[in-house]
């Protein structure tokens, strides 16, 4: 009786295993990469700015849902006002260009006033709401553009 050849075994199965172990270590490597990258950003500009855009927004929203007493807009204003106050140290690149300092200053000098006398009609809310928005706005046209 003659005895029957053996199948070659296929080699793709060990290739496939291969591949998908280099995925593997090639996805651990890049999350070890991006963070590595990523601890060596400071936080503190981006974090200014996210606050400062979700109070801006809430503001927005007051008076969106026509809630424009001073007991609403108020909390926000203040909390952009603290937040305008360390524009400078979150952004020391830009603290010496005089055009930066003069759209932090106009808009503290903004806030400032809405804080002196606090919107207490919709209108006036919505007036300080586009204030608000517009210095943002220029102040990113020029540096962000």
């Amino acid at each position: 009786m003659a005895s029957q050849p053996t199948a070659k075994s296929s080699n793709a199965s060990r290739y496939l295993f291969l591949f998908l172990i280099g995925l593997v270590i090639g996805a651990v490597a890049t999350v070890m990469a991006m963070r590595a990258i990523q601890s060596r950003q400071d936080p503190f500009p981006d974090s200014v700015m996210h606050v400062m855009q979700k109070h801006a927004g809430l503001l927005g929203d007051k008076v969106a849902q026509n809630r424009c007493a001073a007991t609403d807009t108020v909390p926000h204003v203040r909390a952009l006002r603290t937040m305008a106050n360390d524009l400078e140290l979150a952004l020391p690149g830009l603290a010496e260009d005089q055009r930066f300092v003069t759209h932090a200053s106009d808009f503290r000098a903004k806030l400032d006033a809405s804080l002196a006398t606090p919107p207490t009609g919709c209108t006036a809310a919505k007036a300080l709401a586009d204030q608000v928005k517009e210095s943002c706005k220029a102040c990113h046209q020029d540096f962000r553009g």
